[in-house]
């Protein structure tokens, strides 16, 4: 999605000026249009609204109106593009939490496990952890009502932790090893979600930043980063986007512009209307303009990770290294509707600093452009470059002269095959069933002494699965129903023990810790450290056109 934070007005800016705003460019929400589309509007809504009347006044069976209009919305838009939305007002509060970088709760992790809701983890700083909830919890009801054993959703839980900030909640908690139920009364408070999930440094010069979401606080985030590793020696730059799926269109542009030399173009967009047509240059001296730079895309990298990632190539700033990107060159604008729905509706296409679209084709079939991701898998693309071809009247040339294509997402400087030669079903149900999750809080809660003085970095080098540990969850695994199949468990096993390592981290550690292991299993992370040398020769080159592609 590429849209802005929420204001007062009923018309909030476009994403891409969220950037201009803060370069002293302001652009008002109201133009003037031209009287003859005013007069066919009236016409259309006049329709609608006589269709409205007599469906509510004369048809032979009650309807719920709003639902009926609802629904036609929904189907309107379907004949716009695949990104223009409706979200309903039961949804939007929601569906915008996910990008303001905080929420309004009671600050828990949260899993549902065989129809009960655990605490994965209290988040740090957050009204739970002050009351002493812990991880392996288990939260047996809300309010007076019992929520185990219903069939409750994770939108269930949304719905009965969330709140207004102030607001208190009661629950009741069973704990390990305790026969009566511990109740708590909790006043929720802001609860900051954070997007980037790993800063760390690989060696004495590679620092490695995980952006998963451009959300209100990433730009803020990752100053954060940049400055935490350099003052840990970083020389060079792993900028992970991979499964990336966007967000607010500011907060790329403005990392952007830490990385890019001044007056660097960007992103540009451009819409039917003038003042969605605009330019986002770089425009204030970057925290790391120097150093090489490597970002990681792949088939779910979309959105303002795109514009990140296209800014990067086409300025020759560095290396992308993966697999071609999804390809959502659009920008839609957030509508706050009266009745607190909100639409998004496209607004402007955005080009990289080349002028290439990289937006993927669509037609009036919504359902083929959401399908794209399982065409490309089976026509082969993920495991070979060759399987994708261009159209050479789609091609571009970067700063530097290297030829780079328009047309559909992001296509890497160094391509790394899909590896699924470890995984297996076996493994695939046993974390979709969380049995994984189930075992990690089991053997964290029950080994706390062992990792008490162990650093994270100890905790990478040293600590292994053990063939015991793997049987526990085997066990967990058949528990929850997922039938052991010994074929699957050889051919996967070693590949096993780094995702419980990993996750095992993250329960004890952090999100850090969690990529710190299980990179080691990353076939893009693991080129890109080898790449640094072709990073460093793109940015300092002066003509790259001769270059091998």
């Amino acid at each position: 999605m590429s849209d802005t934070k929420n204001t007062k007005a009923q018309i909030r800016l476009p994403i891409i000026l969220a950037l201009a705003i803060s370069a002293g460019i302001w652009i008002g929400a109201t133009f003037a249009e031209p009287k003859s589309n005013q007069n066919d509007l009236r016409a259309a809504l006049y329709k609608l609204q006589e269709i409205m009347t007599y469906i509510n006044r004369d048809y032979v069976d009650s309807v719920n109106t709003n639902e009926l209009v609802e629904f036609g919305i929904t189907k309107m838009l379907e004949n716009l593009d695949p990104h223009s939305s409706y979200i309903p007002a039961r949804d939007a509060s929601l569906a915008q939490s996910q990008l303001d970088g905080e929420f309004d709760g009671i600050g828990v992790e949260f899993g549902i496990i065989r129809d009960t809701i655990y605490v994965v983890a209290p988040l740090t700083g957050g009204p739970s952890e002050a009351l002493g909830i812990q991880s392996g919890d288990q939260i047996i009801t809300v309010d007076g009502k019992t929520v185990a054993g219903i069939g409750v959703t994770n939108r269930d839980v949304f719905d009965l932790l969330r709140g207004p900030k102030g607001s208190k909640v009661t629950i009741d908690i069973k704990r390990k090893n305790q026969e009566d139920l511990i109740p708590y009364e909790i006043t929720r408070d802001k609860i900051p979600q954070y997007s980037i999930n790993a800063t760390y440094m690989v060696n004495d010069e590679i620092g490695y930043i995980k952006v998963t979401r451009f959300a209100a606080t990433t730009y803020d985030e990752f100053r954060t980063s940049i400055e935490e590793l350099k003052a840990k020696g970083m020389k060079k730059l792993i900028v992970d986007l991979q499964g990336n799926p966007g967000g607010y269109m500011g907060a790329a542009i403005n990392m952007a512009d830490e990385l890019l030399g001044q007056r660097a173009l960007i992103v540009s967009q451009e819409g039917k209307v003038d003042q969605y047509s605009q330019k986002a240059f770089a425009f204030k001296p970057g925290l790391f303009e120097e150093g090489p730079v490597i970002v990681l895309i792949n088939e779910g990298s979309a959105s303002a990770s795109e514009i990140l990632a296209g800014a990067i190539q086409d300025n020759d700033r560095g290396l992308i290294v993966g697999r071609r990107s999804f390809g959502k060159g659009l920008v839609q604008l957030p509508i706050d509707l009266s009745d607190g729905g909100e639409l998004r509706l496209t607004i402007a296409r955005y080009y990289t600093p080349s002028g290439r679209s990289i937006q993927k084709p669509y037609g009036a079939n919504h359902e083929d452009y959401e399908l794209d991701y399982v065409k490309r898998f089976e026509h082969g693309e993920f495991f070979s470059a060759d399987s994708i071809s261009f159209n050479d009247s789609l091609k571009y040339e970067t700063a530097k002269g290297r030829t780079v294509y328009g047309g559909g997402g992001i296509m890497p400087d160094y391509f790394v095959p899909l590896d699924t030669t470890l995984n297996s079903r076996y493994v695939n149900r046993l974390f979709n069933s969380d049995s994984n999750r189930e075992f990690v809080l089991e053997y964290a809660n029950n080994n706390k002494d062992k990792f008490e003085d162990m650093s994270v970095e100890e905790y990478k080098d040293k600590f292994q699965v053990t063939d015991a540990m793997l049987q526990d969850l085997v066990a967990v695994g058949e528990k929850n129903d997922v039938k052991f199949d010994q074929a699957d468990f050889n051919k996967s096993k070693d590949y096993l023990k780094i995702l419980v390592k990993a996750h095992l981290g993250r329960q004890l550690y952090d999100d850090s810790a969690f990529y710190m292991v299980v990179n080691d299993i990353n076939e893009v992370y693991m080129q890109a450290l080898k790449l640094f040398d072709q990073a460093e020769k793109i940015a300092m080159a002066d003509d790259l056109s001769d270059s091998e592609e």
